[in-house]
This record gives C-alpha cells, sequence and structure tokens, in this order.
C-alpha cells in the first residue's frame, strides 16, 4: 500500500499518563520522536491528544478526577497549556513547530466555522507544524461536547483529508471478545463493515482517566469507512507503533473497504460528523435497504416512525428496522410534519397538502450513510 502523505493521530488519556494519573513525559517523548521521523520522511501528521484534564489535575492538586463540571473544566484549563508544552518542548528539538486548536462541536456546526477550521488546519500542516488538536473542555457543554476525542479525531480526519487516522489506545485493537475475561479472545486484524454483529463486541467506557472505551472507537471508525479513510486502531504504547503503521505492517485493527468506488464528499461527513442529532427516524425494511444499496433517497413511505423535536434542516438519525444507526441527515420534514406524512407516498401528500409538501424525508444529497 503507498505511504500516507497525511495522517491522522488520536491519543487518549489512558495511553498519555502513567499509574499515578500524571502525564508521562517519557512516552510523549517517543511519540513525539515518532511522529519528527514521519516528518522528516515526507509524512504530515495531525495530533488530536486528550489529556489536558489529567495534567491540570495533577497542576491543581486533585488526587483523583473530579466527577462535577466546574472542577473539570479548571482542570482542562490549568492542563491544556501544560500538555501543549509537552509536545511543543520534545518537537522544538527536532526543529518542528507545534500549534494548538482547540475545538467545541459548536465550533465546527455552523458551515462556515467548519471550513475556517479546515483552512487554519490546512495553513498549519502547509508552514510545516504538527497541529494539536483536542475539544476545548473549559467552555464545551454537555450538548455540543464531542464526547471523545476518537469522534473528534475522525472529524479532524475528515477536515483535512487524511489518509490514514490512526487512534493510539491502551488495547491492541479489536478482539473477537473481552480478551481480559476471555483467554483465547483473537485479535481482528481487518474489518470492511461495521455491523450490528461486531458492535456488540464493543464494551463500554474505558478507564478512569479517559472517556472512551471500544464502542467510541468502532462508532469512529464506521464514520471514516464512510469517508474512505483507512482507520488503524492499535496499542499506543507499543514501541514504534507509528512507523510500523505507517510502514504498512500488520499492526493493531485495520478498518477499510476496498470495494467501495465513491467516497462521501466534505459537505456529508460535516452533516454526519459536525451536527448534533435533533431527532431520529425509523425506515422500514424496504427503504433501508434502498438506502444502504442502492444511495436512495428517503420517502415519507419508508418511515415507521419519529421521534424527538426538530424542524426543517436539522440533521436526525437514520435507523433501520433492527434500531441500528445507519446514516445520519437533514430532515426536509419538521417532526410534527413527519409525524403526519410517515408511510405516506408522495401523491396522496401532493392531492391532500400541496404539490411543494411532497418531497423526500431525507434527500440523498443529505444523507450520510453509514
Amino acid at each position: 500500500m503507498p505511504r500516507p502523505s497525511l495522517v491522522v493521530v488520536k491519543v487518549g488519556s489512558s495511553t498519555l499518563v502513567d499509574e499515578a494519573g500524571s502525564l508521562d513525559r517519557g512516552f510523549i517523548r517517543s511519540l513525539c520522536e515518532q511522529m519528527g521521523e514521519l516528518v522528516s520522511a515526507g509524512t504530515r501528521v495531525v495530533l488530536v491528544s486528550s489529556g489536558a484534564v489529567a495534567a491540570g489535575r495533577e497542576a491543581l492538586g486533585f488526587s483523583e478526577r473530579p466527577s462535577d463540571m466546574a472542577s473539570l473544566q479548571a482542570c482542562a484549563s490549568a492542563g491544556q497549556a501544560r500538555l501543549t508544552q509537552a509536545y511543543a518542548d520534545v518537537l522544538a528539538e527536532q526543529a518542528i513547530p507545534c500549534g494548538q486548536v482547540l475545538l467545541t462541536r459548536r465550533d465546527v456546526m455552523d458551515r462556515d466555522a467548519f471550513l475556517n477550521a479546515r483552512t487554519t488546519l490546512a495553513r498549519l500542516i502547509e508552514l510545516g507544524a504538527v497541529p494539536v488538536v483536542n475539544e476545548n473542555d473549559t467552555v464545551s457543554t454537555a450538548e455540543f461536547a464531542f464526547g471523545d476525542n476518537d469522534m473528534l479525531g475522525a472529524l479532524v480526519s475528515a477536515l483535512v483529508g487524511a489518509d490514514l487516522y490512526v487512534i493510539c489506545s491502551d488495547v491492541e485493537g479489536l478482539y473477537t471478545a473481552n480478551p481480559q475475561e476471555v483467554p483465547d479472545a483473537t485479535l481482528i486484524e481487518r474489518v470492511e463493515e461495521v455491523d450490528h454483529e461486531l458492535s456488540a463486541l464493543a464494551g463500554g467506557a474505558g478507564t478512569s482517566f479517559g472517556t472512551g472505551g471500544m464502542s467510541s472507537k468502532l462508532r469512529a471508525a464506521r464514520a471514516m469507512l464512510a469517508a474512505g479513510i483507512p482507520t488503524v486502531i492499535c496499542r499506543g504504547r507499543r514501541p514504534h507503533v507509528l512507523l510500523d503503521v505507517i510502514s504498512g505492517e500488520r499492526v493493531g485493527t485495520r478498518f477499510e473497504s476496498e470495494g467501495r468506488l465513491s467516497h462521501e464528499g466534505g459537505r456529508k461527513l460535516w452533516i454526519g460528523l459536525a451536527e448534533v442529532p435533533r431527532g431520529t427516524i425509523t425506515l422500514d425494511e424496504g427503504a433501508s435497504r434502498a438506502v444502504l444499496e442502492r444511495g436512495a433517497s428517503i420517502l415519507p413511505v419508508g418511515v415507521v416512525a419519529s421521534s424527538g423535536t426538530y424542524e426543517v434542516g436539522d440533521v436526525v438519525n437514520v435507523r433501520a428496522p433492527s434500531g441500528d444507526v445507519i446514516g445520519r441527515g437533514i430532515a426536509r420534514y419538521s417532526s410534527e410534519d413527519m409525524v403526519r406524512v410517515r408511510g405516506v407516498k408522495l401523491d396522496v401528500i401532493a392531492r391532500f397538502l400541496g404539490e411543494e409538501r411532497a418531497r423526500p424525508a431525507v434527500h440523498r444529497d443529505d444523507l450520510l450513510v453509514f
């Protein structure tokens, strides 16, 4: 496989900290030295790093991760500068500049802001810097938070048009079962589709130092499959892990679909990754197959249920009859009207509500299919 020219690397808190919960500067040095080698070899790197709360917890004297929002945001405030400086110090030894980029979901929900963020990242990369991206935990709220940096890394990968997304975790990759509970569980080396059965293999949240678990990594990998960006989940503390992944060695679990001929564009990825869904529509079996197999629009006749409160232009999740979220798109009816027109054919809607009201529930141009 060709060597990627632009890679996004995500590192979680559980990988960044030592057993005491403090930043492991030895690991940070190793990571930065690997990134330096990649840059020297012509591969540009964007780093999505957790760890601000852990760094601030140490600075502010908390013996363990606090649970209240105000203390968490205070830790993030105190720790963000320490975290970025830890990377900048080591990268400077290799004459590589470092730029900090803090984002919340609110920052990229607006299409113009989304494009501005992409322009800033692109310029930093063009100037030879390694952007260090993190969620702006000091101001993010539950509604607009990414929730974990796995999805933030996926969004950044889509923003910059990465050739590869690497999630450095505290496990080797995705296993057939929990290896801590099932000793003979085996590593799944390659995944081409994240289906319901595969999702069931993922557990809940990770360690006390982080917020993500394998389920959040699978959601991110599924989004990247739609984007046509290969994703690797691997153990971040494996020696030379980044160099081995970039060189094409079989490391961790690689998510990549060889059969996909076309990949979703930036606008659909923005819909699927940046926007906050305001509701959910559930499809019947025929409509679900039409969306998944033919890339069809969602017609009102194929909608069997609607939940949540949303307006025309809001983003909604799209569920199959099984309950699996198969996509995300922009609703062309409000939730109130969706309840009225679900299960009804377009010609009937036109007859009773007028031609202008007879439209797809979600048009294929506004639909990101996972």
